[in-house]
């Protein structure tokens, strides 16, 4: 959608997950001084600079997770390479990975490219789009091999309770499953509620790989930096791979990320205040929407899902919306590809089709309110303008 958009004029993007913030102030000003004085010029060791991985470790410590800095933290080249190195490091060509239905879209592609397949488990949406571990235990296979799912989830804004965590590793430890968390939008957990990390339940961590990426909680999405952490035997075999692929993560970037924990809490706060000041702006607008959309209100994170309403289905499938437009034959099956790309092209707003995130995410939208509050409200004003004309 991000594509297709840059190639119109005048298109508000509600799509791409990207935060429009800039990053803290105090990482510029660091990360300067390390440029400056030569420090970012030559490799760092490959699982990422001492200093840094320390500071992880001291990080996570106060979060009540507990990795040895010199032999189970790898500085990565953000989230998605420590994804795709753990795949690659611990799974084998016709092996499958279980992940949730919906999930980010690109965990897929990266389950592919380690030469497994990608097998869904259906989140209950009726129940706030919960972990249901009865759903996951009726896809294990003798193929099964790990378990990926990001915690709170994208993009449904779900936080997993303890509970669920418990019952999903106590399944993992039953079928010797590994289970990767990536926990990137750990910062922004609203209305008061306990966020429990998969990687706090000790007993279990010869089977978890934590993963993390400063591109969210620090809006520095173009740094390409995050980390993973896992026990001792499993980060060495994770680390064969990732030095193959990357040698190691950008160094300027190391040094950036390090001043992010070491200085930017305050900026994280004041971000997640402002992202959830923006979801009850989105939630303002879809709750006079109703005609067109039903929605649960987000935990997390900063995307809406919204439910194309049955009366507005049936109006664009009479419609036949999206058709005119040049779309790949999959798209031409899917009613949320088919309406994305006529709020695109007629309405001129850009959002993500529903069913990118799995097959239950068909009938949804993505919205994303990590975009400024000008250009939700444009979006907003443009899409209700378009539909009442349309679909009224």
């Amino acid at each position: 959608m991000e594509i297709r958009s840059s190639k119109l004029t005048g298109v508000v993007s509600l799509a791409q997950g990207i935060p429009n913030f800039k990053a803290p102030e105090c990482i510029y000003r660091k990360t300067c001084e390390a440029i400056a004085e030569g420090r970012v010029d030559k490799y760092s060791l490959s699982p990422g600079m001492l200093e840094f991985r320390e500071t992880i470790e001291m990080d996570l410590a106060e979060r009540g997770i507990y990795y040895d800095f010199e032999s189970e933290i790898i500085v990565t080249a953000g989230a998605i390479e420590a994804i795709t190195a753990s795949l690659l490091a611990l799974v084998e060509p016709g092996s499958e990975v279980l992940i949730p239905d919906p999930t980010y879209t690109s965990y897929q592609e990266a389950i592919k490219n380690a030469g497994a397949a990608p097998a869904f488990f259906p989140l209950n949406e009726e129940e706030g789009w919960s972990l249901d571990v009865k759903e996951i235990e009726k896809k294990i296979t003798s193929k099964t091999r790990a378990i990926l799912f990001c915690n709170p989830n994208n993009p449904t804004g779900t936080v997993y309770s303890r509970d669920q965590l418990l019952k999903i590793l106590e399944l993992a430890q039953r079928h010797n499953l590994y289970l990767l968390s990536d926990e990137v939008y750990r910062d922004f957990v609203y209305d008061g509620l306990d966020f429990y990390s998969l990687a706090q339940f000790s007993k279990f961590r010869n089977r978890i790989i934590y993963i993390f990426s400063f591109s969210k909680s620090y809006a520095m999405t173009g740094w390409r930096v995050g980390f993973l952490a896992a026990e001792r035997d499993l980060a060495k075999k994770i680390l064969a791979v990732h030095d193959v692929l990357v040698t190691c993560a950008p160094v300027v970037s190391q040094w950036g990320a390090l001043t992010a924990l070491e200085m930017a809490g305050g900026e994280v706060e004041k971000f997640k205040s402002e992202f959830l000041e923006r979801r009850d702006i989105v939630c303002s607008y879809l709750d006079n929407m109703t005609e067109w959309f039903e929605y649960q209100k987000p935990k997390a994170a900063y995307f809406a899902f919204p439910k194309i309403t049955k009366k507005l289905a049936d109006q664009l499938q009479s419609s036949k919306a999206g058709n005119q437009y040049d779309m790949k034959d999959y798209q031409k099956s899917s009613l949320s590809w088919r309406f994305a790309l006529e709020l695109l092209y007629e309405a001129k707003v850009a959002l993500v089709p529903g069913v990118a995130f799995g097959l239950k995410g068909e009938d949804h939208l993505r919205i994303c309110f990590g975009r400024s509050n000008e250009d939700i409200e444009k979006s907003f004003a443009r899409i209700k303008d378009y539909l009442s004309r349309k679909y009224a």
